[in-house]
């Protein structure tokens, strides 16, 4: 059964960039509602936990040092089929593949610079949500 909530962090790039205002629009123009929201930056330990399934794959370390270079904003989002939906706004990992209109495509540099994470799963938005939030910051 589909969760109303899923869990999305704007990446260091995105941040960088000055894409806050613009990629929050988007979300909130389709349907979202932001039920928690920091702007935070992740340790080393952090990203190594948060990724942590990709601690064996070859980019782990990359992607670890470009989760920690700059600030994140974290955010828990709720709408109806929230994970599957957020998924087809922020378009595939790769922006060249990405749909047009979607975040990665319109703000998306790379397949490792991409702007944007969004939970995969029901369960991983839980996770993942609780790992940035505690339970009082959610509403």
């Amino acid at each position: 059964m589909a969760t109303n909530r899923t869990f999305t962090m704007l990446k260091p790039d995105a941040v960088e960039k000055g894409h806050i205002g613009a990629i929050l629009e988007k979300i909130s123009a389709s349907g979202f509602r932001i039920v928690a929201m920091k702007l935070t930056q992740m340790t080393k330990a952090d990203a190594e936990t948060f990724y942590a399934i990709h601690k064996e794959r070859p980019f782990f370390t990359d992607l670890v040092q470009y989760m920690t270079r700059g600030p994140i904003v974290a955010a828990i989002l709720e709408k109806d089929n929230a994970v599957e939906d957020f998924r087809t706004l922020i378009g595939a990992t790769n922006p060249a593949d990405a749909a047009e209109g979607t975040i990665r495509k319109m703000y998306a540099e790379s397949i490792s610079e991409n702007a944007v994470h969004g939970s995969d799963s029901d369960e991983n938005a839980a996770i993942e949500g609780a790992f940035h939030f505690s339970g009082r910051e959610q509403f």
